[in-house]
């Protein structure tokens, strides 16, 4: 039996043997990724050889410098029309506050304007005055409202260079209170009156509520005391 199976093995017909070498696989995957990075470093050189012979990175270099230019260009241009945008600016900013300026002056001028017409419509209504020496004309009332009575006169001086006159006015208000006899002046006596040629005094008076004002009496008094002109208005 032994015989048997030793010819076995030793004819042809017996069994063969692969004998295969055994690798481990970090070193397999290690061969791999060389022959890997091999190929691509060879595609790649092949891929910028062949750029460099079709003259693709020079027109690529060409067009950038190019687009810098232009986008350089653009930036200036850019700079210029927000440079014109703010001066534009600018410039409409001043041109409105000179039409304030110009609008504010406009009405400066017609109040300017009504005083004038208002001190041109007082003076129309004086009688021109006769002789020389100081004179109290065009006394005026108004009744403001309850217990408030306005005023209004023209002192004048006339004559050629007539001096300074530094003195008072005074008012003297006269009529009935709770069905008396009443009358009362200026509250804090006369006031200071300064003028040479002429002077515009006007004022608010204040009088008891229920008083039934007569006569309005203005006086100018100099500085001794005595009145030098006077002008009396009746109810």
């Amino acid at each position: 039996m032994r015989w048997k199976l030793l010819r076995r093995r030793l004819s042809v017909s017996a069994p063969r043997m692969i004998i295969r070498s055994h690798l481990p696989w970090p070193l397999r995957w290690a061969v791999a990724a060389v022959v890997l990075g091999f190929s691509a470093a060879a595609a790649l050189w092949a891929f910028e050889f062949g750029k460099d012979i079709a003259g693709i990175d020079r027109d690529a270099e060409a067009e950038l410098v190019q687009l810098r230019a232009e986008v350089a260009a653009l930036r200036r241009d850019s700079e210029r029309a927000v440079s014109v945008a703010n001066t534009a600016e600018s410039l409409l900013k001043a041109e409105r506050a000179a039409q304030e300026r110009l609008a504010q002056q406009l009405r400066q001028l017609e109040a300017d304007k009504q005083g004038l017409q208002a001190d041109l419509g007082f003076f129309e209504k004086l009688l021109p005055a006769g002789g020389e020496g100081l004179q109290l004309r065009g006394l005026q009332t108004e009744r403001q409202g309850p217990g408030e009575l306005r005023y209004q006169l023209l002192v004048m001086q006339t004559g050629k260079a007539p001096a300074e006159f530094n003195g008072r006015y005074d008012l003297l208000l006269t009529g009935l209170l709770d069905g008396k006899a009443w009358s009362m002046s200026l509250q804090g006596g006369a006031r200071p009156l300064l003028l040479r040629q002429y002077a515009r005094v006007e004022g608010l008076v204040s009088h008891p509520v229920g008083a039934v004002i007569k006569t309005v009496q203005a006086r100018v008094i100099d500085a001794q005391g005595a009145v030098r002109a006077s002008q009396t208005l009746r109810f």
